[in-house]
């Protein structure tokens, strides 16, 4: 008797206890603060970029644009030698959906010339960051560190406007200016050789020098250095480097003249640099 009176006394106090943990769970449930790291709340996740994955670098480049950046590939007699020119040879790397490349190099009998073409597909790994910031960011430290120089308005011609001669002037006075006039030749002369030697040998016109871009992917710019590769001979690499969406491109073209004194053009190879450029551009946004 004494057992079938303690079980309902210990049913009572099981119920008292369930009772007083369900009522305290519903009063401060509602209202439980986020543990700490929860990005789930109030933090909204950074755009992902536009391109998910990269093109073939090898198969980037058509081979008319090919013949015309690498005029030596036409002078390959040999139907498999050609067909290796044009295949090109894959950069290794170790995450082909973040980044590829692929260079040629074939030589003619006026110079040997190199290409290469690099995609840099940007992820950002911070949930505050999107992937096209982040790219910005990266393009941005490339176009410091390639230092171009300030863009600035053409000078206008020396001595322009300050040679016309006075019709009343008096002999001696006429003679004082034209003494004044050779002086201030001389003088200009001076500057103008010593702005030369300070510029270097062979100055830049202003619309060949490296520069930004624009038109070309969202943003760009292009650099174009003079080196010499032996005592006599000089080699000019012209690079091109754009950002479109979360992928930038880089592009560099080099040519080593044959003849010791040659010189590469500068505009012709900016210009088949830019063209190859804009294909590609073309080539993502397609």
């Amino acid at each position: 008797m004494q057992r079938k009176a303690y079980v309902p006394g210990i049913a009572a106090l099981l119920a008292a206890l369930l009772a007083g943990c369900t009522g305290g769970s519903g009063s401060k449930g509602t209202s439980a603060d986020p543990k700490p790291g929860d990005i789930s709340v109030n933090t909204p996740a950074a755009q992902p970029g536009k391109y998910r994955t990269l093109p073939e670098a090898c198969a980037a480049v058509s081979h008319d644009t090919l013949d015309s950046l690498l005029p030596g590939i036409r002078e390959i007699t040999d139907q498999d030698r050609r067909d290796t020119a044009y295949e090109g040879q894959a950069t290794l790397t170790y995450d082909t959906d973040r980044r590829v490349g692929c260079g040629w190099k074939v030589e003619s009998t006026d110079a040997t010339d190199h290409l290469s073409v690099d995609f840099e597909r940007v992820v950002s790994y911070d949930n505050a960051v999107s992937d096209d910031s982040r790219a910005q960011d990266i393009y941005a430290t490339e176009e410091t560190a390639a230092n171009l120089p300030e863009a600035s308005a053409s000078a206008t011609p020396s001595g322009s406007g300050s040679t016309t001669a006075t019709p009343s002037a008096t002999p001696s006075t006429s003679a004082s200016t034209s003494a004044s006039s050779s002086a201030s030749s001389s003088a200009s002369s001076t500057s103008s050789a010593s702005a030369s030697t300070s510029a270097g040998p062979s100055e830049t016109p202003a619309d060949l020098q490296p520069r930004k871009l624009s038109g070309l992917g969202d943003e760009a710019f292009l650099n174009d250095k003079l080196n010499s590769g032996s005592s006599t001979a000089q080699q000019r690499t012209v690079t091109v480097v754009f950002r479109t969406s979360n992928v930038i491109v880089r592009i560099e073209y080099a040519e080593q003249p044959a003849a010791s004194t040659g010189t590469p053009d500068s505009k012709e190879m900016q210009d088949k640099a830019r063209n190859l450029a804009h294909k590609l551009v073309d080539r993502f946004n397609g």
